[in-house]
Order: C-alpha cells, then sequence, then structure tokens
C-alpha cells in the first residue's frame, strides 16, 4: 500500500470511529474525500497550524459540513491543537468537535458550515476578499496578499440554489484564486441522487465562467494533483470534479446511503479495518503517520518566508503596511468614534425631514470617508436602498480595487458572501435590500448572528408604506422575526440622527451582525437634548416627557415616532401626563442596565401603548397583556401609503383613542 494511501486512511479510521464513539454523525463523505483531502493538505494548503490565524494562509471551507470528522481529522494530524481526546468527544456536549464545524470552537475552522450551499458561498467571499485586498494593497514585486480559497462540496451544495447565485457571481468576477471540489459520490440521505439531480454540472460551471476539470478519479492522488495545479496556473475559478465512493474503505456499506448519516458499526469498523490493512485500535495513530502529516515546521517556513516578504513590503510602503495590518486585525480608524459622534451633533444642531434610507446614504457618505474598509453593495436595488455614495467604487472583473459590489439579485449569495467577507477579515461588509427580501437570505443573516461575524444588513422600504407595490413588497413580519434572532441587532430609527447612531453602532460592534431598517417616506427630526442625544445610542430612551410621573407611555419606533409625538401632544393638552420612549433597537435598550431601563419604562406606569407599523405581537413583552398595540395583525393592500396608514390605524386620533382607552 502506498503511503499516501495510508495517510488517507488515517482520515478514514479517526472519522469511522469517532462517529462510532459518538453513536451519531457522517462518515461516508470523510471516508470518500480523504484523499482528496491529503493531497490538498499535504501538497498544496498553504498554512501554519501553530499561527491558525496568520493573515496570508490558505483558506479551507467544508462546505459538505456533515464531513466535519474529515476536518477535524485533517487539524489533528496537520499538529493544530486539536488533540485526540477533542476527537473522541466529537458531538459531545462542550465539545470543540461539534457535529458540524463551528467557527470559534477549534482553530483552523474558517466558517461555521452545515446548511448546504453556505460554506461555498462563503469561500466565494473569502475569495472576493483577498482578491480585493490584493488590488488594494499589493504593489509590483510585493505581493504580501496572495492566497487561494479551497472549499469541499457535495451534491447537496450543488442543490441548492444559493450555489447557482454564489458561483455565478464568482464567475463573472474571475475569482481565480477559488478552487472547489466536487464530491461527486452520486449519494444523498434519500439514496442514489440521479431520480433528483441530473444536471450536467460541468456544462453548468463552464457557463458561469469558471475553469472545470472534469473526470477526475478521486482515490488516484496523481490525478487529483494535476488536477490542483492545473486550477491554480488557470485564470478563472476553477471546480474539480472528482468521482468518488462514499464511505471508501468499508466492505458492505460503501457506495450506498447506509454510510451517509449513522456509524458503520463494529462489525462493519472491524470489516474495513481489514480492508485497508490498518492494524491500531481505534483512536490509535502509528508515530510514523503523525510524522509525515504534520506541517508545523513547513508551516513555520512559509509564513517566515511571508514575513520577509512583508518586511520588505513594509520598508517600501510604511504606510500601506499599516493601513493593511490594521484592517486585518478589524480595528477601526483611531479617530472613527470621535469624528462619527462630530456627525450625529452636527445632524442634530442642523434639522432635515428626510427619509431615513436618505439619511443612511448621507452617513455613509459621512463615514465611508473614514473607513476605507467599507465594503458595501446591493442586490440590484442601489438606486432604491441609496447604498452608493461619492466615495463608491464598482468592482468589476479587470478592477477590484474598489469598495462597491453590485450582486445583482441575489439576496440570499449577497448575504453569505457578506459574511465570508467578514470572516476573511480587512473588511466591514454592508449589502442592501428591501426589507422583504431579507426573506430569500435569512438563513445567511442567522449564520451571520451564529459566528458574530461584523456583517451590516441594510434594509429600506420598511412598511406598509412602500405604498402601491402592494403585500407581496410591503413587510409585515420581517422586524419581529429580525428581534428575535438571538445575537442580530436589529435598528429601526426615526430620523436622520438615529440613523447616524444605527449605523455608528453598526460599524463598531464586534461580535455580531446588524440589520439597520429605513423608509422610503420623509421622516420629521425630533429635536433632542444633548442627554437625549446620548441615551439614544442605548436602543431606548425618553423622547419627550411630562412634568411628574408618567400616566401613559407612548412606545414608537421610526416613521411612527413622529406619529406618537404628535397624539402625546393632544393629550398632554387634555392634561394628561404622556412620556414618549423611541426605541429604534429593542436589543439595544435589552442590554441596559435594570436602574436605566427603569428610568425609561417605569414598572410603576403599567397603562402602556405601542405603536409600530410592523407584526403587532412582538410588542407585549413591553406593554404587557393589559397594554395596547396599534400595529399590524395582517398583511397590507396595494393603495398610496397615506390611505394604507389610515386603513389600518396608524393616525393620531387612533392613538388617542388607544390611550383614553386605558387611561379611562
Amino acid at each position: 500500500m502506498s503511503s499516501r494511501k495510508v495517510l488517507a486512511n488515517a482520515i478514514r479510521v479517526l472519522s469511522m470511529d469517532a462517529v462510532q464513539k459518538a453513536n451519531s454523525g457522517h462518515p461516508g463523505a470523510p471516508m470518500g474525500m480523504a484523499d482528496i483531502a491529503e493531497v490538498l493538505w499535504r501538497d498544496h494548503l498553504k498554512h501554519n497550524p501553530a499561527n491558525p490565524q496568520w493573515a496570508d494562509r490558505d483558506r479551507f471551507v467544508l462546505s459538505n459540513g456533515h464531513g466535519s470528522m474529515l476536518h477535524y481529522s485533517l487539524l489533528h494530524l496537520a499538529g493544530y491543537d486539536l488533540g485526540i481526546e477533542d476527537l473522541k468527544q466529537f458531538r459531545q456536549l462542550h465539545s470543540r468537535t461539534p457535529g458540524h464545524p463551528e467557527y470559534g470552537y477549534a482553530p483552523g475552522i474558517e466558517t461555521t458550515t452545515g446548511p448546504l450551499g453556505q460554506g461555498i458561498t462563503n469561500a466565494v467571499g473569502m475569495a472576493l476578499a483577498e482578491k480585493i485586498l490584493a488590488a488594494q494593497f499589493n504593489r509590483d514585486g510585493h505581493d504580501v496578499v496572495d492566497h487561494y480559497t479551497y472549499s469541499f462540496m457535495g451534491d447537496g451544495c450543488l442543490m441548492e440554489g444559493i450555489s447557482h447565485e454564489a458561483c455565478s457571481l464568482a464567475g463573472t468576477l474571475g475569482l481565480g484564486k477559488l478552487i472547489g471540489f466536487w464530491d461527486d459520490n452520486g449519494i444523498s440521505i434519500d439514496g442514489h441522487v440521479e431520480g433528483w439531480f441530473t444536471d450536467d454540472t460541468v456544462k453548468r460551471f463552464e457557463a458561469y465562467g469558471w475553469h472545470v476539470v472534469a473526470g477526475v478519479d478521486g482515490h488516484d492522488s496523481d490525478a487529483i494533483n494535476a488536477a490542483i495545479v492545473a486550477a491554480k496556473a488557470d485564470p478563472r475559478p476553477s471546480l474539480i470534479c472528482c468521482k468518488t465512493i462514499i464511505g471508501f474503505g468499508s466492505p458492505n456499506k460503501s457506495g450506498s446511503h447506509d454510510c451517509h448519516g449513522a456509524p458503520l458499526g463494529d462489525a462493519e469498523i472491524a470489516a474495513a479495518r481489514e480492508f485497508l490493512g490498518w492494524k491500531e485500535a481505534p483512536f490509535d495513530i502509528p508515530a510514523d503517520v503523525y510524522a509525515k502529516w504534520d506541517a508545523k515546521a513547513q508551516g513555520q517556513v512559509v509564513e517566515s518566508a511571508w514575513d520577509q516578504k512583508f518586511a520588505a513590503y513594509a520598508a517600501a510602503y510604511p504606510e500601506l503596511a499599516a493601513e493593511l495590518k490594521r484592517r486585518v486585525a478589524g480595528e477601526l480608524p483611531a479617530n472613527f468614534n470621535q469624528d462619527a459622534q462630530a456627525y450625529i451633533e452636527q445632524l442634530q444642531a442642523n434639522p432635515a425631514n428626510i427619509a431615513s434610507r436618505k439619511a443612511s446614504q448621507n452617513a455613509l457618505e459621512a463615514f465611508g470617508a473614514l473607513l476605507p474598509e467599507f465594503l458595501g453593495g446591493s442586490a440590484d436595488l442601489a438606486p432604491s436602498n441609496l447604498t452608493m455614495y461619492s466615495g463608491s467604487k464598482s468592482i468589476t472583473h479587470d478592477d477590484a480595487s474598489g469598495n462597491y459590489m453590485h450582486y445583482g439579485v441575489r439576496e440570499f449569495g449577497m448575504s453569505a458572501i457578506m459574511n465570508g467577507v467578514a470572516l476573511h477579515g480587512g473588511f466591514v461588509p454592508y449589502g442592501a435590500t428591501f426589507l422583504m427580501f431579507m426573506e430569500y437570505a435569512r438563513n445567511a443573516l442567522r449564520m451571520a448572528a451564529l459566528m458574530k461575524q461584523r456583517s451590516i444588513f441594510v434594509y429600506t422600504h420598511d412598511s406598509i408604506g412602500l405604498g402601491e407595490d402592494g403585500p407581496t413588497h410591503q413587510p409585515v413580519e420581517q422586524i419581529a422575526s429580525l428581534r428575535l434572532t438571538p445575537n442580530m441587532s436589529t435598528w429601526r430609527p426615526c430620523d436622520q440622527v438615529e440613523s447616524a447612531i444605527a449605523w455608528k453602532y453598526a460599524v463598531e460592534r464586534q461580535d455580531g451582525p446588524t440589520s439597520l431598517i429605513f423608509s422610503r417616506q420623509n421622516l420629521a427630526q425630533q429635536p433632542r437634548t444633548a442627554a437625549q442625544l446620548a441615551d439614544a445610542a442605548k436602543g431606548g430612551y425618553v423622547l419627550v416627557d411630562c412634568d411628574g410621573t408618567p400616566e401613559l407611555i407612548l412606545i414608537a419606533t421610526g416613521s411612527e415616532v413622529e406619529l406618537a409625538v404628535k397624539a402625546q401632544a393632544e393629550l398632554a393638552a387634555a392634561g394628561r401626563r404622556v412620556r414618549v420612549v423611541s426605541m429604534p433597537a429593542t436589543d439595544v435598550f435589552d442590554k441596559q442596565d435594570a436602574a436605566y431601563k427603569e428610568s425609561v419604562l417605569p414598572a410603576a406606569v403599567t397603562a402602556r401603548v405601542a405603536v409600530e407599523a410592523g407584526i403587532a405581537d412582538f410588542w407585549y413583552k413591553y406593554v404587557g397583556l393589559n397594554g395596547r398595540i396599534i400595529g399590524m395583525t395582517t398583511f397590507g393592500e396595494s393603495a398610496p401609503a397615506e390611505q394604507l396608514f389610515e386603513m389600518f390605524g396608524f393616525t393620531v386620533a387612533n392613538v388617542v383613542a388607544a390611550a383614553n382607552e386605558l387611561l379611562n
């Protein structure tokens, strides 16, 4: 048996042993792709196990994340800080080896995968980030940004529609440092895929503009190596189509769905060991196998060589080198906080009644000048989302030095690509669409929150105020859905000041994504004291108050804040003590200390009315079961906005009536 086959078999036995010990998992893909992984990781992957965050490392993404034991085995064998005990704890509580690769759990895991298709889409984002960063920073003779992104994917990744969105765009942009490997084993959980997946994948990717290496024997190391060499030599993104046998090495279950998503069983594992010629006990890897796999020494060599290259770059271009280091480290410019706050104060001093989508564009104009790491974009709606500003420069196939992506009508792809960009580092990505169409991208938003990535999702046309386009385009339940997503910060500002505060928060946030929700229609700017301006950044604050303890509190967001303020004035004129609370970000407000929250929403004041042109039920947590909510309980209609607001009760008279009902 060749040395290569023995090294690949180490992956196979670790994978089947860990799945068996856990009595849960997917042994088939790791056993089938072991030969491909061995060639890629030992002959081509540029990485350093001793420094998993080295900036110019190649990225490896296991898009078919159910095969996670392949990745864990590779990390362990290559010398990452992932011991044999970690593998023995596969899929157990608090382990570093969960059922699917989870970003932040183990070193060397570049992204969370499992929802099929998103891994390859994250990889597109990583390759995009590499190309843009290289165009912005490399100089003649100084290629300090120069690495590949490799992604394994199975039939399921190709069946998911997001792979079309992402791979189409990758071809258009010529992401030549992206190399995908298709595990063409013909098996999914339901069985042989020819009953439901007969696409001509080769022609599909050729049509995208990819370089395709077809018909590679996924168990022939020389053929795999030749395919990778050819892919690296081609300026286009590459797909290497590897014909494999799922569960390779299992005499009775390989080539069938029986080994896809279940342990092989003790008897079959014993038979597989005999078939593979593997004599060692479970989790026992011979020292000579470890020695041949160990990548630490070579990793140190390649990183040291890059360090020397970067030192020469820094000597020739000191300012560029310092800027690249800052951006890769994820640090904001030292002056950002101060300058952004000065801009917010300037807005408060110079009122303007404008749509919050226009206020968002103005904030981009101001902050874009401070943030060269901004990487903007929109899913084909830039003139409506207003996501471009004077400093925006479009990224194209031939010129990637810009800062703005035209994603096309690809909401899901855009959002998952943004996550890949954020994971890569060097950028603060934002991308936009109408709020209604976040539905297409919902799972990518969830992944951003799960991975705690600084992706900024911009959503405009935020309510029935969209008007004549009708209920298909009018969001109702979407804001509540975003707010209910753990670790997603969601802002719906009421004017240009809150809009700028929201942008500042999103940029400065380091531990998760932010959704910024903006209006189509003009919004009246609200007067604020300096103290109120400071409190606005806390997500909820007293905007209009009364003398003494309030009898009733009106809570509102976005376009409905103006409505609440007018209703308060009418109630105050009638002698009622009413407070208005603007709550642009409920999650941020919820994180404030108890004393602050009590100062805004005193527990003793139980008469409360919430006003928002979104789903009503969300607001019971703030008004209580005996409070009143003026919100949406149905879908919208097609009509001018002002008629819709009146029809659905978003009027001063209706707010006053609800308040009086509670007060009386």
